[in-house]
């Protein structure tokens, strides 16, 4: 009977003593990582069996309760998870848009009648008056290659506009291959309709770009892409520059479509062609003036119009021998 009322003592310790104790990890949760079998090495005196085991008991029950207290918080404090929310949100996303793409099919563009479009002169495509403008737009600088310019976009202080800041550097990267660097953008996201479909901009019904600014001085570089599924222009960008004064003061900035001039991988095409403005994709600002130090832009709204008095198709000539085509 000892043998086994040893036996069963050792059992019940080792069962109880050797299980893993609750770590609450700030990233990972609850981890079990923990094991006390410190109580199992020391030495028990006969007399004091008795007393020891009740102490132990005790102990166990004790630790199993404060164990159970750090389980349960441990799960009350984990973030919820619902991958069936999510995909209902998904859905529901998808549902908006399809109405939104079936309104402006029948009713016109964002609800307007179609008449009402067609009559406007000038129409507001981006504009900056909460944080929520700001998620259309990324920046990016020559950080992704190994440079050293930073560029930063958030709301300025009144909450009117968007302010893209940062610090320009030159200094090519030291990894072997690049000998230049030195640029900092801010491009618009590509617009998403129902199912993941790209979206383009229509600006037929205008010839000019304006946009209300205020920067630093510095020229800036305005690019438009197009939206083509040819794989020889996907990267072909219409440019044009954009002088900005300084000061305190606001200044509005056309720049008639005909002006862009096409670039393919940051070098000027020989074979020159209009833009195509009913397919537009995305829009962005360039700096790369190689003049290390700070810069800003306060930019109020951007948009297009349509200006009478501009009559110009394209402002630039393509000789007979580069392009035949052109002149059939």
């Amino acid at each position: 009977m000892a043998s086994i009322h040893k036996l069963l003592t050792g059992t019940y310790i080792h069962r109880n003593f050797l299980k893993p104790r609750a770590a609450l990890h700030p990233f990972m949760g609850v981890q079990f990582v923990d094991y006390s079998s410190g109580s199992l090495q020391k030495q028990v005196a006969p007399g004091d069996r008795a007393s020891q085991q009740r102490k132990t008991e005790e102990g166990v029950q004790e630790g199993h309760h404060k164990e159970s207290a750090l389980d349960v918080a441990s799960l009350d404090q984990r973030p919820e998870v619902s991958f069936d929310k999510a995909i209902r949100d998904e859905a529901l996303e998808h549902v908006r848009r399809l109405k939104d793409g079936i309104v402006a099919h029948c009713i016109g563009p964002e609800g307007r009648p179609m008449q009402e479009v067609i009559m406007e002169q000038a129409r507001v495509i981006w504009k900056f008056r909460e944080k929520e403008d700001l998620e259309k737009w990324m920046v990016t600088s020559d950080k992704t290659i190994g440079g050293r310019s930073e560029i930063f976009l958030k709301m300025a202080k009144n909450n009117q506009s968007a302010l893209l800041y940062g610090t320009l550097s030159s200094e090519a990267p030291q990894d072997g291959n690049s000998s230049q660097s030195g640029y900092c953008a801010m491009i618009s996201r590509i617009r998403r309709g129902v199912f993941e479909r790209k979206l383009s901009y229509d600006w037929s019904l205008f010839n000019t770009l304006y946009l209300r600014v205020r920067g630093d001085g510095r020229p800036w570089m305005v690019n438009i892409k197009q939206d083509t599924d040819f794989l020889q222009k996907k990267n072909q960008i219409y440019s044009y520059f954009m002088f900005t004064r300084g000061g305190p003061y606001w200044q509005e900035i056309k720049i008639p479509f005909s002006k862009f001039f096409l670039s393919s991988q940051g070098r000027i095409r020989d074979v020159q062609s209009p833009l195509v403005v009913d397919k537009i994709s995305s829009i962005g600002f360039t700096l790369a003036d190689k003049v290390d130090g700070p810069f800003f832009l306060e930019i109020d709204f951007i948009g297009v119009f349509n200006d009478p008095a501009h009559t110009e198709e394209f402002a630039y000539e393509n000789s007979p021998a580069l392009n035949p085509g052109l002149f059939k």
